[in-house]
C-alpha cells in the first residue's frame, strides 16, 4: 500500500500548457527507496485517452526515454498518456531473492499500477506497456503475470531470454542469485504459453544486427508454435535510441490499431 503525505510527491513542469508532465515521487517500502516516474499526458486528454507504461533499459532511469526522444511530442500527437517509472539500473523489474533487497515487481502490483489506476482512471482496455532491452523483458514479464491488466504488450529489442544475455552472470545474478533454473523460470519466453488461447495480440521487434535478435527469433518462433497473436517487426538496426525511436512509434500504432478494431489480417 502506498503511504501518502511525503510518501507521494508530485511536481508539475511546466510547459505552458494545461496538461504538463508530472515528476512523481513514490516512497516504497517494496523498493527500499524510492521511485521517480515522469508522466507525459497528452493537450487532448478525453475520457478516451489510452495509457503507456514505457520501461527503459539496462543502466537506466526513467527519464531516459525523455532525454532521447520528445516523449511528450509523441505523446500530444498520439493522445496516448505515456508513464515512465523508474526500473534503476539493474533491477530487471523482478524480485530480488533477497527480500530485504529491492521487489520491484511487487511494487509495480502493489503500489504502481493501483496508484496510477486510481489517479487516471485507467482501463484495461486502454492500458498497455512496452520497453526497450532489460524494460523488453520487464514489459512482457508484467503482462505475463496479468493479461488481463493490459489490452496489449511490446518488446523492443527485448531480452526475452534471460539466458542469452552476456549480463547473466555478473549483473542478473545479483537480483535472482546464482541458480540456473531462475533464469529460465523468470525469461518471459519460458512463461508465454500463458497467453495460448487468449485474444491478446502482442508485438515485438528488433534490429538486425542487434545481439538480441536472437531473443526475438526464438520468442516469435515459440508464439508461432502456440498459436499466439503477435507482430514480429525485425527490420534493420542496432541496440541503438536511434533504433527505440522507430519502435516506439511502431508500436504505439500496433496498439492505436488494436484500439480503433482495425483489420490486423486474421
Amino acid at each position: 500500500m502506498i503511504r501518502f503525505a511525503v510518501t507521494l510527491l508530485v511536481c508539475i513542469l511546466a510547459l505552458g500548457n494545461a496538461n504538463a508532465q508530472e515528476l512523481m515521487v513514490l516512497e516504497s517500502d517494496n523498493l527500499k527507496c524510492n521511485d521517480s516516474v515522469l508522466v507525459f499526458t497528452p493537450k487532448n486528454l478525453n475520457e478516451n485517452t489510452p495509457t503507456l507504461f514505457l520501461l527503459h533499459g539496462w543502466s537506466g532511469c526513467y527519464s531516459n526515454w525523455s532525454q532521447k526522444h520528445d516523449i511528450q511530442e509523441i505523446a500530444d500527437r498520439t493522445n496516448f498518456r505515456i508513464i515512465c517509472p523508474d526500473g534503476f539500473y539493474n533491477s530487471w523489474y523482478l524480485n530480488n531473492t533477497d527480500p530485504e533487497k529491492m521487489q520491484w515487481r511487487t511494487f509495480f502490483w502493489s503500489e504502481l499500477y493501483p496508484m496510477i489506476q486510481k489517479k487516471y482512471n485507467l482501463t484495461p482496455d486502454k492500458t498497455f506497456i512496452t520497453g526497450l532491452s532489460m524494460g523488453g523483458h520487464g514489459a512482457m514479464n508484467l503482462f505475463l503475470d496479468n493479461p488481463d491488466a493490459f489490452r496489449s504488450a511490446g518488446s523492443m529489442s527485448g531480452v526475452l531470454d534471460l539466458q542469452l544475455t552476456p549480463l547473466a552472470e555478473k549483473e542478473i545474478s545479483k537480483v535472482i542469485g546464482d541458480k540456473r533454473n531462475r533464469l529460465y523460470e523468470e525469461s518471459a519466453i519460458n512463461r508465454v504459453q500463458v497467453l495460448a488461447g487468449k485474444n491478446k495480440p502482442i508485438i515485438v521487434s528488433c534490429g538486425y544486427d542487434d545481439y538480441y535478435v536472437r531473443c526475438t527469433d526464438l520468442f516469435t518462433q515459440k508464439c508461432r508454435y502456440m498459436g499466439i497473436p503477435h507482430v514480429a517487426l525485425l527490420t534493420p538496426g542496432k541496440h541503438s535510441w536511434q533504433y527505440w525511436g522507430f519502435a516506439l512509434e511502431e508500436h504505439l500504432a500496433f496498439f492505436q490499431k488494436l484500439l480503433r478494431g482495425d483489420n490486423l489480417g486474421y
